[in-house]
């Protein structure tokens, strides 16, 4: 199942508790991936320096973005939270690969960077399309800073995390799966909802945390978050075990078409007008 409809189906079947789909990630087995060494040049030597460097540059770009009000701040600021959550989950412990982590930590970013700079230099027919939807609608006003969320999150999970997952490595040197390193971190994002949407309203849009479901906030936030996580990973699974350029292609093509549709559904669920415009950035700009 797309995993928009496994979250929301296991979300109305399952009594409301914490970590709804946990049991559900846990039990499925990751496919069975022969090791390769990555493909991916970012802190390949996975030098710990390299997620303080990433951390420091998403800071920088999330500072320039809030000074000017940019509708494109919205995903920065929340990008950054993530990667520092990921190195104190790492210096906690909570990983078997931590050399792994930071590598592929240093590759997702790069592939963020790589599209917000191809798009602002005017390479625009370089950028994924999944990335032109959001970069769009943040250039155009076009939705509310919610929807700038949840289209540059589906670019960048929807979209960019395959790849990167494909490219650094399914499977330790000793044949184990990284699967379960992957999943440890899908507990971890929970705990930024609350803060990072209360952020959000307060610096940048006041009607950014408005959706309030009450006890069912966190429960559906992370049902989905899992759905999108696991579906990812299985689509990397098929990038390693694709052996042919058309079972590659057919792959890519899987993971190209559902980021864009995804992304032309949020930007029709997320439509504002002129008004809200104004409004959030007249807002944005009294905090500045």
């Amino acid at each position: 199942l797309p995993a928009a409809i496994l979250a929301t189906t296991v979300l109305l079947a399952a009594p409301a508790q914490a970590n709804l789909l946990d049991p559900v990630v846990d039990i499925l087995p990751p496919l069975p991936i022969p090791y390769s060494s990555s493909t991916e040049t970012a802190c390949a030597d996975a030098d710990p320096q390299c997620l303080t460097d990433t951390i420091d540059e998403m800071q920088r770009r999330a500072d320039a973005l809030v000074a000017t009000c940019d509708h494109d701040a919205v995903f920065a600021i929340a990008y950054l939270r993530v990667t520092q959550e990921v190195g104190r989950a790492i210096d906690e412990g909570i990983y078997d690969d931590e050399a792994w982590l930071r590598h592929q930590d240093a590759v997702f970013a790069e592939d963020y960077f790589q599209a917000i700079d191809a798009w602002h230099a005017g390479h625009k027919k370089d950028v994924p399309q999944a990335w032109r939807i959001a970069l769009q609608a943040a250039d155009d006003g076009s939705v509310s800073a919610l929807g700038n969320f949840m289209l540059a999150m589906n670019a960048h999970i929807n979209r960019d995390f395959s790849y990167v997952l494909a490219g650094v490595g399914l499977t330790a040197p000793d044949g184990s799966s990284h699967k379960p390193d992957h999943n440890r971190f899908n507990a971890r994002l929970d705990a930024l909802y609350h803060p990072v949407f209360a952020e959000m309203a307060d610096r940048l849009d006041p009607t950014f945390d408005d959706i309030d479901l009450g006890p069912l906030d966190e429960e559906a936030v992370g049902a989905i978050m899992r759905g999108w996580r696991e579906f990812v990973w299985r689509n990397a699974e098929q990038l390693a075990l694709a052996k042919t350029p058309l079972q590659k292609m057919i792959a890519k093509q899987q993971i190209e078409t559902y980021a864009t549709t995804q992304a032309l559904m949020y930007r029709t669920l997320f439509a504002v007008g002129p008004g809200q415009r104004q409004a959030r950035d007249a807002f944005c700009a009294a905090r500045s």
